[in-house]
């Protein structure tokens, strides 16, 4: 072989999986995959970093509530939310992340996640 691939720390009964696994992450970069070419800029890990929660319709689902922020159509505030919401789910699901990329992390989004990874709540 001249290149060794993994696609994360388990045991698959074959390589099939795998290469399929390999293939959809791959093709996200060919040009018109995708429906909007603006979607892999939000992805999870694009800026190294799990992403925020997805909502959709209808606004409320399981018990589950759409947060108001999302109807205030005030697009920085709803960045400013999804940028914390991220840096919590990635501190509960994957806070070696969070360690890798400290230094590019704000003071307040440092404090954010050193509570989340204390505390273990969101």
């Amino acid at each position: 072989a001249h290149h060794e691939l993994s696609i994360g720390d388990f045991v698959l009964s074959g390589g099939e999986v795998a290469s399929v696994c390999m293939m959809d992450a791959i093709s996200r970069f060919v040009p018109g995959v995708l429906g909007n070419a603006q979607s892999s800029e939000l992805d999870s890990f694009e800026d190294g970093l799990l992403e925020a929660p997805v909502y959709t319709l209808p606004e409320s689902f399981g018990g589950v509530k759409v947060p108001e922020v999302y109807f205030s159509g005030h697009h920085a505030e709803i960045a400013k939310y999804k940028r914390k919401e991220q840096i919590k789910r990635t501190a509960v699901s994957r806070p070696d992340l969070i360690q890798i990329h400290w230094e590019s992390l704000s003071r307040s989004e440092q404090r954010l996640a050193e509570f989340v990874m204390k505390t273990g709540r969101r």
